[in-house]
């Protein structure tokens, strides 16, 4: 059986997702996938990521981001491919930008 590519996606997650928990959320959601990620909330009020790991697990955290946490309200999750970030990078919080 073949391994699974390694392979990665940039979110803009735009809706009520700042101040609801979702970056620690993501946290608990990318490592449980096995997934490295940075997360960062923007100043225009969304929230951006970077997930990057087996190409099934990368698909499974996007659907899951669309409903986020409990009190999270999702508008839109948009994802574009990106560059696969160093195997072993864990969650990383980002500054707002």
């Amino acid at each position: 059986m073949e391994a699974d590519p390694n392979s990665a996606a940039l979110l803009i997650i735009s809706g009520r997702v700042q101040g609801v928990w979702y970056r620690n959320w993501m946290d608990g959601a990318a490592k449980a996938r096995g997934l490295d990620v940075w997360v960062r909330n923007r100043r225009d009020g969304t929230v951006g990521a970077l997930l990057s790991g087996p190409q099934a697990a990368v698909g499974e955290m996007i659907v899951a981001c669309h409903q986020g946490p409990p009190l999270a309200q999702l508008y839109h999750v948009e994802p574009e491919p990106a560059t696969p970030m160093a195997l072993g990078c864990g969650f990383k919080q980002r500054a707002t930008e």
